[in-house]
């Protein structure tokens, strides 16, 4: 069933109303829809505000970080006063602000292979920005088994990445197609060691938003062309972006014919 909007909301989404491309079937698909964030920091801060604002209507944030000094630099959700509180809460803080209909579940804790699967469960896509592998590939695993579309995107010194995977489709590849089986581990290089421009993250995190609201209206509006498999390279010193296609891998352990 189509999700009505009122007076109130057609206000407020007019710019994207108007857009042939998204129009108020669009809009309502947006409104109707549950998009789950993991990990609320360089990616997942501004990344929620974007999908906050497009009028997504569920948000699931989770992460068990809290909020440090030295996260200010480029997760612009949080402020001075925030240091030490757990990220989630003040996400959610700040999404009830911003915009009071939307609903809001914020989960501070890790997600992994043991959770991932009652965590996710009814999302309409889920939107990965967190910091390591091993989570990465936890999430991935799950979508593929779930049937849930995966929006991954990373970011580091003056790069980013991100794709949107639909590896439970039998000609599409997963997250695990692109970075293979060596990851499954927790030890990865971090923007502590190897520092991050702020707004490289932001960057990211709006490219990611955006291939999240095309999953979300693939079939309703002609801006719903998800891009599976897609993996869009962000270069902040040139600055430029290139793209090129992660093909399904047949011996791939989560989605491929031996999976």
């Amino acid at each position: 069933m189509r999700m009505r909007l009122s007076s109130d909301r057609l206000t407020r989404f007019a710019r994207h109303i108007v857009l042939p491309e998204i129009g108020g079937a669009g809009q309502a698909a947006l409104a109707g829809a549950h998009a789950v964030v993991v990990g609320i920091g360089g990616i997942g801060s501004p990344a929620l505000q974007y999908l906050a604002a497009a009028g997504i209507g569920k948000l699931t944030l989770i992460d068990d970080d809290r909020v440090d000094a030295s996260n200010l630099q480029r997760q612009t959700i949080f402020g001075m006063a925030d240091v030490g509180a757990l990220k989630v809460e003040r996400a959610e803080s700040w999404l009830e602000r911003f915009d009071p209909e939307l609903q809001v579940q914020a989960m501070a804790l890790r997600i992994d292979s043991a959770n991932a699967a009652a965590l996710i469960s009814d999302a309409t896509v889920v939107l990965d920005g967190c910091d390591n592998f091993a989570t990465r590939l936890a999430v991935s695993d799950t979508c593929v088994a779930a049937g849930i579309p995966l929006v991954s995107a990373a970011v580091g010194r003056f790069q980013g990445q991100v794709a949107a995977f639909a590896g439970h489709l039998p000609d599409q590849s997963c997250y695990r197609c692109f970075v293979g089986d060596a990851f499954d581990a927790d030890d990865c290089d971090t923007c502590a060691d190897d520092g991050m421009l702020g707004a490289m993250a932001g960057w990211t995190a709006s490219l990611g938003a955006m291939q999240a609201i095309r999953v979300i209206l693939q079939d309703v509006s002609t801006l719903g062309d998800p891009q599976w498999g897609m993996l869009h390279v962000m270069d902040g010193l040139a600055p430029s972006l290139r793209t090129m296609r992660i093909a399904k891998d047949p011996a791939c352990r989560t989605c491929g014919l031996s999976g």
